[in-house]
Formats: C-alpha cells, structure tokens, sequence
C-alpha cells in the first residue's frame, strides 16, 4: 500500500509501476489510463525516459515495499491536473540517504508548486525516521536554488554527478531551529 502525500493544494500521489512500463514502451495513452490523469507534452522528456524513469522502475521493482519513497506524480487538488512530479531518488537505505527531487511543469511554474511539495517531502521524511534530507541542484538553476533556500536547507558541498555534471549538495535537518515549520503535511491513503 502507498501512501498519499497531501499539502493545502496538492496531492502527492505514487506513480504506478505500471504507468512507468507504459511510458518506457512508448504507449502514452496506456500509461495517462493507468493513472487517470493526463500529462503535458513535454512529459516525459528523453532525458527522463533515458535514465531517471527507467531508474525509478528498477527501484521499484526491488524494493516493492518501499514505493513511498520513490516518484510521485503533483497533482493539484482543485483542478486535478498534474502539475509536475517529485520524490525521493530511492529509499534511504538503497541509496545512502533521503534526498529529494522535484519537476514542475512548464505551464505551473512560478505559483510556489515546488516548494509545497518539497516542504511535505521533506516533512514526511522526518515523520517516517529520517533526521536528515538531501537535495542536489545545477548551480546555475536558480529556482531550484531559490526553493530549497526558502526551506531552511544548507549548501555543504559540492558533487559531480555523472548524467548532471557539478551539483551543489544541500542537507535539511530535523533539529535545526532555522528549518521552517512543517506542519502542512496530511498522509493518507
């Protein structure tokens, strides 16, 4: 079972496996009927059906039990239109740490998408054990930047990530007293 992630305008809602299929093969009418919702033209792009949805799906697969923690699709409650998607890169103890992502479509940019739902990915990780969550951006994507900044999440590094190229390393801690309130986060199912 996998939990619904909702926040005062969204639904943070798992992606079936089923629906990843859909897409790597190419059927994308399949994959919006799997889910009951449509996606933008520009979803998925190459770069996601050339490595990050094909990773996601392996996870996926080996890690059933842990799908909360994997692609979600946002889903904006008023209207229910996907919006973008965002998640975890895997379990934490599958790839070393919790660390989030998050993609807003074009046409939703700019309306405070991404911070919602990196705030409740953030909160439901500390909720479910987590005393720390990653985030790894180009340096030269400024709302991504401008995102994790306004949520209290600190630059402590740098990597090189071998599909992205430099990315700047940012952690989030529970304890921290500077980290802005999380109390806008509701799990269901």
């Amino acid at each position: 079972m996998t939990t619904i992630i909702r926040t005062p305008r969204l639904e943070l809602v798992p992606l079936k496996p089923v629906a990843i299929r859909h897409l790597l093969q190419g059927h994308r009418a399949e994959a919006e009927a799997s889910i009951g919702a449509t996606w933008p033209e520009e979803f998925p792009s190459a770069a996601e059906l050339g490595g990050f949805l094909a990773i996601q799906l392996h996870r996926m697969e080996t890690a059933r039990s842990r799908r909360d923690w994997m692609v979600r699709m946002m889903r904006a409650i008023a209207t229910h239109e996907v919006v973008g998607h965002c998640g975890f890169h895997g379990p934490p103890e599958v790839i070393g740490r919790a660390e989030i992502g998050y993609t807003v479509f074009t046409g939703f940019r700019g309306q405070g998408f991404a911070k919602e739902a990196a705030k409740a990915l953030a909160t439901w990780a500390f909720e479910h054990g987590q005393r720390e969550v990653f985030a790894s951006i180009a340096p030269d994507n400024a709302p991504s930047l401008a995102v994790v900044r306004a949520l209290g999440f600190r630059q402590i590094g740098t990597q090189e990530d071998e599909v992205d190229g430099l990315e700047l390393v940012f952690v989030l801690r529970a304890d921290d007293p500077e980290t802005e309130s999380r109390q806008v986060v509701k799990t269901g199912t």
